[in-house]
């Protein structure tokens, strides 16, 4: 098994004001060599937007974005026709920029803030035809479970263009639970939303993230109630 271990402190900063932003790996003007990707998942961003700002019509290609809302509301709007999609906590939004897109993403609310994270997995396939897709997740649903919200299958999560998994755990003090990777070339990155709990064997908390792989399973208990999220990708 090998880790890798990324304390919420070390993490990639700027404040622009009506965007408070950190970066797990390189994003912008944060570059550091050494913390360029995960294997097939290049981005994980902790976004807060001040009340009705945003980020205005931008182009995205070849990216899958996965946007999962943490706390407010957040308004979407694209070049294929989705305009006014709005995404709040237990939602989640994916994008496949495919051979190219427009989009938007602003506050929905005038009052509020709102706290994502926005995360980029590169696909498996390039070029293909653009696609959007949004979600809700009903949060009993990972109380003391790993509940699955976006996978390459067709079915009850949002399809993603890899061999990528994401998931939702809401672990309760003292809950202890093992993790099966999907591959044998797989790795999973594990980010506390909130909350603190010992994964692989090594403590995190808020917002600390490790990533896992050469291995088959791993080994999560809660040491305090705990919000996490799994990204499990290819490694190669």
């Amino acid at each position: 098994m090998e880790t890798i271990i990324h304390k919420a402190e070390t993490r990639g900063k700027a404040n622009h004001g009506w965007l408070n932003t950190h970066h797990t790996f390189s994003f912008g003007s944060y570059t550091d060599p050494a913390r360029m990707q995960f294997g097939m998942l290049r981005v994980l961003n902790d976004d807060i937007v001040s009340a009705g700002a945003g980020f205005g019509m931008h182009p995205h290609n070849n990216m899958e974005i996965v946007s999962i809302p943490l706390s407010g509301s957040l308004e979407h709007r694209d070049s294929m026709g989705n305009t006014t999609q709005v995404i709040r906590a237990n939602e989640v939004q994916l994008m496949s920029a495919g051979n190219g897109i427009l989009h938007s993403e602003y506050n929905h609310s005038k009052e509020e803030v709102v706290n994502f994270l926005q995360i980029w997995v590169l696909p498996k396939v390039k070029d293909v035809k653009p696609r959007y897709q949004q979600k809700l997740f009903d949060p009993a649903d990972r109380i003391n479970r790993i509940q699955t919200i976006v996978s390459p299958e067709k079915g009850d999560t949002l399809q993603i263009n890899q061999e990528a998994y994401f998931s939702l755990g809401n672990l309760k003090a003292g809950f202890e639970t093992n993790y099966k990777l999907h591959g044998d070339h797989h790795g999973v990155y594990v980010f506390v939303i909130e909350g603190e709990a010992e994964v692989a064997g090594e403590p995190l908390g808020r917002r600390d993230g490790i990533g896992v792989w050469e291995t088959n399973e791993v080994t999560m208990r809660a040491t305090g109630d705990a919000e996490l999220l799994l990204i499990e990708v290819p490694m190669v």
